[in-house]
């Protein structure tokens, strides 16, 4: 692989894990990498994906709890301002 530590490993971040997946793409689109270099990216990219619309989708589950009521209606409230 590339030496960088997976997704969801070694507790990198959401933001760590954005920023090593546009690493990749730019990686996948500028560079002359041997297919096996190009696969391990690909392959890399994948999982660390995976991960993080894990990571959201736990977070968005987390939300909704939070905004349940104790008759447990959800709540939907527009936090953007």
């Amino acid at each position: 692989m590339t030496g960088q530590p997976a997704a969801g490993k070694g507790g990198a971040g959401f933001a760590q894990d954005l920023e090593r997946l546009e690493a990749i793409v730019e990686s996948l689109e500028s560079q002359d990498l041997d297919l096996d270099q190009a696969l391990a990216l690909f392959e890399e990219g994948v999982e660390r994906l995976r991960a993080a619309r894990e990571r959201l989708a736990t977070a968005e589950a987390r939300v909704r709890q939070v905004l349940s009521d104790q008759a447990g209606n959800l709540r939907v409230e527009d936090i953007e301002r």
